[in-house]
């Protein structure tokens, strides 16, 4: 094997552990925004079911209130009619009387009144059972995601760990200058850094090489890179990578264009 297409399968070993670790690195990044988002969730839920407690436990407090105003005012009736029979005139009796009236028709008020309170209380409680049934289920997600989340994380980073130590490994493979320009390239393009290229396209940016620049790739004397996306280049041939329907005519008829191009 040349001394160019070593290094081109030195490089291309080392993108395949760099994609590995951005696989790695992703999930990581990805782990606990998943919690994040159920989280989020969860507290909406649980802010949703602060508001049905209490309110219900407003409506029970006025519920008891009415209960004690009524059973207090039915007792002061009870009251007034043992005493209507003691009064000594007229004048007292009807006073007396209207106060009943009054006392009686602010019960019936106060009864209304809980009979609505007690039709709320039970729709915000029916309310609060059907949140229930979600909450429950998201609370349990939620720490079963929490519970495995450092695992995952965990694990996660002691696979990166040992990629890094299989990049390191590949990196001293590659000379040093060429290293310097695979990292210079990494540092300012999105992953791959190096990649193939099939009759004529960089499969990078999938927009066809100058004709000189592909048979010079053709060559294979030189790392090239990609006039377009400026990624590191190889031809897919020198390595059979090409697409097994890609015929051999369609090929040699792209290779001859390209020479022809470049002739003229």
């Amino acid at each position: 094997m040349s001394l160019y297409l070593k290094q081109i399968e030195q490089l291309v070993a080392l993108q395949r552990v760099d994609d590995e670790i951005l696989v790695i690195a992703r999930e990581l990044k990805d782990a606990p925004s998943e919690v994040k988002i159920l989280q989020e969730r969860f507290d909406s839920l649980e802010e949703q079911r602060t508001r049905f407690v209490e309110k219900i436990e407003h409506l029970k407090e006025q519920e008891k209130r009415l209960g004690g105003e009524i059973e207090n005012d039915a007792l002061k009736v009870k009251k007034s009619k043992s005493k209507l029979m003691l009064v000594g005139n007229t004048k007292e009796y009807h006073a007396m009387m209207r106060e009943m009236d009054n006392l009686e028709k602010v019960n019936r008020m106060r009864e209304e009144e809980k009979l609505a309170l007690a039709e709320e209380l039970t729709r915000q409680q029916s309310g609060l059972e059907e949140l229930d049934v979600d909450y429950s289920a998201l609370k349990s997600d939620l720490e079963a995601k929490k519970a495995s989340l450092q695992a995952r994380i965990d694990e996660a980073s002691k696979v990166i760990a040992k990629l890094n130590k299989k990049r390191d490994t590949a990196c001293q493979e590659v000379p040093a200058p060429i290293l310097s320009r695979y990292e210079f390239i990494r540092e300012r393009l999105d992953n791959p850094v190096i990649v193939p290229v099939e009759a004529g396209v960089c499969n990078g940016c999938h927009i066809a090489i100058p004709p000189q620049s592909f048979i010079e790739l053709q060559k294979g004397h030189q790392i090239l890179s990609c006039p377009n996306c400026q990624r590191l280049i190889y031809w897919c041939e020198h390595f059979n990578e090409c697409p097994a329907n890609l015929s051999q005519s369609g090929q040699s008829a792209a290779q001859a264009k390209a020479e022809e191009s470049a002739e003229a």
